[in-house]
């Protein structure tokens, strides 16, 4: 892999601080929507997110592998607040402290950002958990993941079909996990190289998906159980098993933090309960379901 032995810059020195002692680290981006905003409660997406992690089962110790990765120097500046491992990324000519809605022009130019950003930390040899900050943490990801150093990239997904090996499963990028090799390396090389300005990342990864790109690099792609990794498109059926929710399936900022605040309310009844045989369910995604009204 290429800048192993590359002088130690900013970046550098955030991955060495937040990784583990096997070089793997949790990523997040966050700008100064995400940090700020007029939400139910006074409440942040960032709030949400590292709230999430207060309240999961074996989660906090995760948050000193935790990198964000600040797109602004307001959200730069809060991460710095709370003491949090941060990294500001500069992208030359380009705003990104607003919302960008989803499929807006900025909202694909930052997914694609992304991508570049995420497949330099692939060539300096991290293995890494790459989650948007609209996913809540409920237990620790690692004990569901493989281990197995021949599994290249680990991906939720919003309709599991059951086979966590089948390709027919639809590619969701706002969870995964990704080990750096030459394969993957590539793939990250050839997924910005496709970038396209009608079409975000994640329907790009899609497209790729269903040309062979996967295999024709020679991946082992495993699909994650929505049983586990589960989203608002379609809510986990086991609070006794359910290790993140994403707030998928909604447009906007407001609304995310309206239905990860109730999600989070009723992650608290559970926990609060002695009686864990009991049947506990989701409340409705009314904002987010209300989002997509025009």
């Amino acid at each position: 892999m290429n800048n192993m032995n590359a002088p130690k810059d900013d970046l550098e020195t955030a991955l060495e601080e937040a990784s583990m002692e096997n070089k793997t680290l949790i990523i997040a981006m966050i700008n100064k929507a995400y940090v700020e905003g007029d939400n139910p409660g006074g409440m942040t997406m960032l709030d949400l997110f590292l709230e999430a992690f207060w309240l999961g089962e074996d989660t906090i110790p995760l948050l000193d592998n935790l990198l964000l990765v600040a797109v602004d120097q307001t959200s730069f500046d809060r991460c710095n607040f709370r003491r949090l491992h941060c990294y500001k990324l500069v992208t030359d000519g380009v705003d990104f402290s607003g919302e960008g809605l989803f499929m807006s022009e900025n909202f694909v130019k930052m997914m694609w950002a992304r991508v570049q950003f995420l497949g330099d930390i692939l060539r300096r040899g991290y293995s890494f958990i790459f989650t948007d900050t609209d996913v809540m943490w409920l237990r620790d990801p690692f004990k569901r993941l493989s281990m197995d150093e021949d599994v290249d990239f680990q991906l939720s997904t919003d309709i599991f079909n059951g086979d966590p090996w089948s390709q027919k499963n639809l590619v969701n990028t706002g969870f995964y996990f990704v080990r750096p090799n030459n394969k993957t390396i590539a793939l990250f090389d050839s997924w910005y190289a496709n970038r396209n300005s009608s079409m975000n990342e994640q329907h790009m990864l899609e497209k790729m998906k269903n040309e062979g790109v996967f295999k024709q690099l020679g991946l082992k792609v495993r699909f994650m159980d929505i049983i586990h990794f589960s989203g608002f498109c379609i809510d986990s059926r086991d609070f006794n098993a359910v290790t993140t929710v994403h707030a998928n399936c909604c447009r906007g900022v407001r609304a995310k933090v309206t239905d990860m605040i109730i999600a989070l309310q009723d992650w608290n009844k559970y926990r609060n309960s002695t009686n864990h045989t009991m049947t506990f369910q989701w409340s409705n995604h009314s904002a987010c379901i209300d989002s997509w009204k025009f």
